[in-house]
């Protein structure tokens, strides 16, 4: 898809072809925001599998898999076989785990590093553990290489729940506790992890040093001041420039919670009704969860927020319901949270069941881009695009839409008939099918989210200098699936715009001026853009100037040269569609 998931893709190739594994690089710009780990693991898909798409999502799909056995391990030892199973497959089929894995961000990596620390720092303070130094040197190797993943949350997080729990559990200052965590071994591990990187990228990129706390259009102060001042300190307090995100209100983050662990979100409740005395094992793993989730929603709601920032707390809530579902199944909380979920998901049959009634016989020409519409200013937010959909919309979506009703009515039978053990495995069905429905919508979705459409034609025709109408991320699959570099046009903004002024940053932005002049010269250029903007190159450039080889998704391809296009372009491709939304 356009935006973060071609951008991180793009990049892993960058660095497999030029060798510079330090430096991140978009466009030949650098792009020092991110840890480099998921670069890496997705060059190193590449380096075995080939350059693919699905080789870039790899690393995602294989960390999210040992996510789900790791907090099964993590329950089973905490508290029974069925709990961990339990705790596992809660994880795997909730809302969220899904639907967050289905970019390449690596939140669901460092979320495996916090919860192996936190498994970890468990297991060195037990007093019948056999091995905790061995222990202590797994809690220090998961923050060094959380570092790389995702910075210094990936300490904080997992350094602030222990001390939170240290601290209930009146072991802060036991002399004991901190011979059995190894600190001083524990930082030098850490260290020799996450050392290197951020000393060749600081060296790499100077200046070295800026104490400055302002951060503006045209300054570039270097790698270190970016990363830590800017990116980590200055976003938390929502001064950070650019200010390329967004943030979900308090009460929706919170809220939003219910959602993401759906379906097993009903089951919260008899959670309240466990034992968190850290008398025994099981007590301090839950005591330690519920310290691990209490901090990350509470650091968020001090700082700018995203719908996938309370991922790292996933396993703990799972955790926690595993406990509840194995030790408490007869509970009446347990049976009252399975009949809410048979009527909740009984509800979302009924809708889902009208609008195929609804959208019967509507017609589907083109692509389902037609039919949607368009909010600009949600796409900074993960569920943004929810907003472009519409009644007409969703005969596009039939086939997804009937699954996902029979998921749900399915469940709602399973839930409302059977009990403890069979509802679960009744209910984990029901989100497996509704999961694949979800992913035949976004197949269907794919020429409204990614430009992937215009990349292949642009790789059928004769070569020319690629020109793209807005920053980078825009039209990131492009650059993608047709592996060459090309002018921004009116770009310099968002991501890029302070790699930019770096010294010897390579010059690609453009500006309308300057486009009119490429456009308007001898040589052969594409420009690829929103339908909406033609009006805007039919003043700069001359409607003649303008010859359409494609047009998907709202997106459209041009060029300067029209025979020689129109030639090498699909048939399919030539002739333009009459509605197209206009993003």
């Amino acid at each position: 898809m356009d935006d973060v998931d071609a951008v991180q893709a793009q990049i892993a190739r960058n660095m497999l072809a030029s060798g510079d594994w330090v430096t991140a690089r978009l466009d030949g710009v650098a792009y020092l925001e991110k840890a480099p780990l998921v670069y890496w693991t997705m060059a190193s898909s590449y380096a075995i599998f080939g350059v693919h798409d699905w080789a870039a999502r790899i690393p995602i799909a294989l960390a999210a898999i040992a996510l789900c056995l790791l907090t099964a391990w993590f329950g089973g030892w905490a508290f029974s076989r069925d709990a961990g199973f339990y705790a596992g497959l809660c994880l795997a089929t909730c809302v969220g785990l899904y639907l967050f894995t289905r970019i390449l961000i690596p939140d669901v990596m460092l979320t495996g590093t916090i919860a192996l620390a936190l498994l970890a720092f468990l297991r060195a303070l037990e007093e019948d553990e056999p091995h905790p130094r061995l222990w202590a040197f797994i809690l220090a190797a998961s923050l060094g290489v959380g570092l790389l993943l995702k910075s210094l949350i990936a300490v904080v997080f997992p350094c602030g729940a222990a001390l939170v729990y240290l601290l209930v559990t009146r072991q802060l200052l036991r002399k004991q506790t901190w011979h059995r965590l190894h600190p001083w071994s524990g930082v030098a591990v850490i260290l020799l992890i996450a050392a290197p990187w951020h000393v060749l990228a600081t060296l790499r990129n100077p200046p070295y040093f800026a104490f400055t706390l302002h951060s503006g259009p045209g300054e570039y102060h270097g790698f270190l001041w970016f990363y830590f001042i800017n990116e980590q300190l200055l976003r938390f307090l929502n001064l950070r420039y650019p200010r390329d995100y967004n943030t979900v209100p308090r009460l929706y983050f919170w809220l939003l919670n219910l959602v993401w662990l759906f379906p097993w979100t009903v089951y919260l409740p008899a959670t309240a009704r466990l034992s968190y005395k850290p008398a025994d094992r099981a007590g301090r793993a839950r005591l330690l969860a519920l310290c691990w989730a209490a901090f990350v929603l509470v650091f968020f709601t001090f700082s700018t927020t995203q719908e996938y920032y309370t991922m790292p707390c996933y396993p703990a809530f799972a955790l926690l319901l595993g406990s509840a579902m194995a030790t408490d199944g007869e509970s009446a909380l347990m049976r009252y949270g399975t009949k809410l979920l048979a009527v909740l998901t009984g509800l979302c049959a009924i809708p889902a069941t009208a609008i195929l009634v609804l959208v019967r016989g509507v017609p589907t020409p083109g692509d389902i881009s037609s039919a949607l519409t368009s909010h600009p200013a949600a796409y900074t937010l993960a569920l943004g695009h929810l907003e472009d959909l519409t009644l007409r919309s969703f005969a596009y979506l039939r086939a997804p839409l009937a699954l996902a009703a029979v998921a749900f009515l399915l469940g709602a039978i399973g839930a409302w008939f059977l009990k403890t053990k069979r509802a679960y495995l009744t209910i984990a069905l029901m989100m497996v099918l509704f999961i694949h429905a979800a992913r035949l919508a976004m197949a269907i979705f794919d020429p409204y989210m990614s430009s992937h459409p215009l990349a292949t034609s642009l790789n059928r025709v004769p070569t020319g200098k690629l020109i793209v109408d807005d920053q980078y991320y825009a039209f990131s699959a492009v650059f993608f699936y047709t592996n060459r570099r090309g002018l921004l046009l009116n770009g310099r903004v968002t991501n890029l715009e302070y790699g930019s002024y770096a010294p010897g940053a390579p010059d690609v932005f453009i500006n309308d001026t300057e486009f009119k002049n490429l456009w308007l010269s001898n040589q052969r250029y594409y420009l690829v853009a929103y339908h909406s903007a033609l009006p805007r190159f039919r003043s700069l450039v001359g409607s003649g100037n303008l010859h359409m080889i494609i047009q998907s998704g709202g997106q459209v391809l041009l060029t300067n040269e029209p025979s020689r296009a129109v030639a090498n372009a699909s048939c399919e491709s030539i002739q333009p569609r009459q509605s197209v939304v206009a993003r």
